[in-house]
């Protein structure tokens, strides 16, 4: 058992922190004296390291504890989950450096990339290959040509804004590997994806028609774990959950989102279909 100040020399974090967390439920400690003293056991640091983990990422203290405390996870579904987020980081951040390295040198570059050129290539042709040929018709007749779209998506996929929408979406889907698989195996026919999507948005109408309902009610929680299912096999994604915490965030913030969504399922509906989709995946 450790005292608070023996856990703070230890890993760096302020006696100040170690209580504030205390006090949000955090991180409790094993026991405390009859002096009132907190103390912590190496269960207590195991946590306190995942914790610090997430915290490289600036994750929100409130949803660190909500990953931590779900118990459909497992403390090995944590870590190999914060191994992954931590290797894109490294990866991130080494390439930083390297481009550092050249503007000392005299070199003016930056580097922004998160997809290689060789791996923006892969995209393109793992795109075109699921692409129907009534999907080909409709880029050649936008672009002018298959070349011409090569030519636009490559030079786009290379922008640091694209670079950073990929760097999302790459952390949806847990690392890179697993996003180029799932694009190899979405579903070719249009008319499939477009059920998908019709079927999503009928949920959404279920979900919209349920305003006012506790968000934690049978009823509604049901509606987004078939939300939920049916975003699965739409992005090929075997947990769809970063994914959709961002569209409920989206749906709650953004304007011109909100008054889209009102404008098809009703006045209020976004900010609804947001407070549900946050109270499934945060339980």
């Amino acid at each position: 058992m450790r005292t608070v100040k023996e856990v703070s020399e230890l890993t760096g974090i302020s006696v100040r922190t170690l209580h504030y967390y205390d006090e949000i439920g955090l991180l409790k400690p094993t026991a405390t004296t009859e002096a009132g003293y907190r103390l912590y056991d190496d269960k207590a640091l195991q946590r306190l390291q995942q914790i610090l983990f997430f915290r490289e990422f600036d994750m929100p203290l409130k949803d660190i504890g909500t990953i931590m405390d779900n118990p459909g996870l497992d403390r090995n579904q944590i870590l190999e989950g914060q191994r992954k987020m931590l290797i894109l980081k490294k990866e991130r951040l080494e390439r930083m450096i390297n481009s550092i390295n050249d503007i000392l040198k005299g070199e003016d570059k930056m580097d922004f990339e998160v997809f290689s050129k060789d791996e923006i290539e892969a995209l393109y042709q793992s795109i075109t290959e699921n692409m129907s040929e009534g999907h080909k018709e409709i880029f050649i007749e936008h672009y002018g040509s298959m070349v011409e779209f090569h030519d636009e998506f490559v030079k786009g996929a290379a922008s640091e804004q694209v670079q950073r929408n990929f760097q999302k979406v790459v952390e949806w889907y847990g690392d890179k590997e697993s996003m180029m698989k799932a694009v190899k195996e979405q579903p070719k026919d249009v008319e499939i994806m477009t059920a998908y999507q019709r079927r999503l948005g009928k949920v959404q109408q279920k979900l919209a028609d349920k305003k006012g309902t506790d968000v934690n009610s049978f009823e509604v929680r049901e509606l987004v774990g078939e939300y939920d299912f049916v975003s699965k096999q739409l992005y090929q994604m075997k947990d769809v959950s970063k994914l959709m915490l961002e569209l409920a965030q989206c749906y709650k913030t953004d304007a011109k989102v909100r008054e889209g969504m009102d404008s098809v399922y009703g006045k209020g509906a976004a900010q609804y279909i947001g407070e549900a989709m946050e109270a499934f995946y945060h339980r």
